[in-house]
């Protein structure tokens, strides 16, 4: 028995994370905001339309509603897409790289943390377009999401965990 728990502890430790992030799309404007955002376009519209509508000229109101509800419909398809993310797990005996859509689709890999390597495609001008999980003939690329700084920050941190792991730390 007491074997048993020693395999199950070592199993426990291999289990354990090393190195785990989420990667969500930015929306700089808060749900807050965006209230507020939707009542002063509101507010502008109808007070555009209010001379256009005393003039005679009342389809003009229609067109400031189609605008308003354009730019709603906009901002709701954009925080739908917001919804979706990406998992990077790394343990002593895995890496995990989990792609969640916004409908909620899920997509795995799985890469032996041994074998994988991280590729960077760098524009001198711009910094980091794209960052890749390589392992024999799998490419995956991660953290589209991100930014070419906030992608260069993540890539060092993964190659300082996946350096550990090979190192059996």
């Amino acid at each position: 028995m007491a074997s048993g728990k020693a395999t199950c502890g070592e199993i426990d430790r291999c289990e354990q994370p090393v190195f785990s992030a989420v990667i969500r799309p930015h929306r700089s404007l808060s749900p807050q905001g965006f209230r507020i955002l939707m009542v002063l376009v509101c507010l502008t519209s109808v007070v555009a339309s209010l001379p256009f509508v005393i003039m005679g000229f009342w389809p003009v109101a229609g067109f400031f509603g189609l605008d308003f509800l354009g730019l709603y419909i906009a901002f709701r398809l954009s925080y739908r897409q917001g919804e979706g993310f990406e998992l990077l797990e790394l343990t002593p005996i895995r890496l995990l790289f989990r792609k969640v859509s916004p409908r909620g689709e899920v997509k795995d890999w799985q890469f032996n943390p041994l074998w994988t390597r991280l590729d960077r495609q760098v524009d001198d001008e711009y910094g980091m377009q794209e960052l890749a999980l390589t392992s024999r003939n799998e490419h995956v690329v991660i953290a589209r999401d991100l930014s070419p700084p906030e992608r260069e920050t993540l890539a060092e941190a993964l190659s300082r965990a996946l350096a550990d792991v090979k190192r059996g730390h």
